[in-house]
């Protein structure tokens, strides 16, 4: 199921998206020196790394919300659950596909970002790099369970909507604790709370920053750790929950 997904993915014409991104990176590295004359190179760090994830953001909510609705307009879920695979295989198998041309697409853009690095005689710390593209993949990984979960019981316009919302709370899922906090009203704290337990913390994914001003920055190797369980924790749970509806469907 994964291999079918993958190779479906990949027949769409997906990595087409990879050009856009190369065009892109070229013609922003002769006009950031033209606008930012002191600090082009971080600008450019920073706006490599954005990009990607963009582009990355897309591919797993556009494509991760049509899986499973695709397969039921088309009415070929009937032939599927015919055959001796469980729903639970199904979800996953979609999951796991969607996340290995996700892996790809970030593996080849990095390839190119670094590149473009070098060439351009850019300061950089690629080992920072690296692992902020890694939680990278954490986090569209789990945009990408998100989308999933959402499609195998919405439409995919609604699921898309859902998706982005909850992508936009979950970076903001910190702030609204703390404003939760300052308010101090016992209500509105309790809300912002509830909302911390039940958006995913994306912040904790997020090394960009890091990545940008230098290795010395990044958490503990415990913190990263901690954080990385916490993404494939959450993204495990949201599969289960997809399973759960999805096996409650009826075809």
């Amino acid at each position: 199921m994964a291999s079918n997904v993958f190779q479906e993915v990949i027949r769409d014409r997906i990595l087409y998206i990879i050009g856009f991104y190369t065009l892109i990176l070229a013609a922003a590295i002769r006009i950031l020196p033209e606008i930012a004359a002191s600090s082009e190179n971080k600008i450019f760090l920073d706006f490599g790394i954005v990009l990607m994830s963009v582009i990355a953001l897309i591919v797993a909510v556009f494509i991760g919300t049509g899986l499973v609705n695709k397969e039921i307009e088309k009415r070929t879920i009937l032939v599927l659950i015919a055959k001796p695979i469980s729903r639970s295989e199904f979800i996953t198998g979609k999951y796991f596909g969607l996340s290995a041309v996700l892996a790809v697409l970030i593996t080849i853009m990095t390839v190119i970002y670094l590149g473009f690095l070098q060439v351009a005689h850019v300061p950089h710390g690629t080992a920072s790099i690296l692992i902020a593209i890694v939680f990278l993949f954490l986090q569209i990984s789990l945009i990408n369970a998100l989308a999933i979960s959402f499609g195998s019981f919405t439409s995919s316009l609604l699921a898309v909507i859902l998706t982005f919302a909850v992508y936009l709370m979950g970076n903001i899922s910190q702030d609204l604790l703390k404003f939760g906090r300052l308010s101090r009203n016992p209500g509105i704290e309790h809300l912002t709370q509830a909302l911390y337990l039940i958006l995913p913390d994306l912040s904790r994914l997020d090394l960009k920053n890091h990545a940008v001003y230098g290795l010395q920055a990044l958490p503990s190797p415990t913190a990263m750790m901690a954080n990385a369980g916490y993404g494939l924790l959450y993204s495990s749970m949201l599969l289960a929950i997809a399973i759960l509806i999805f096996s409650r469907r009826e075809f």
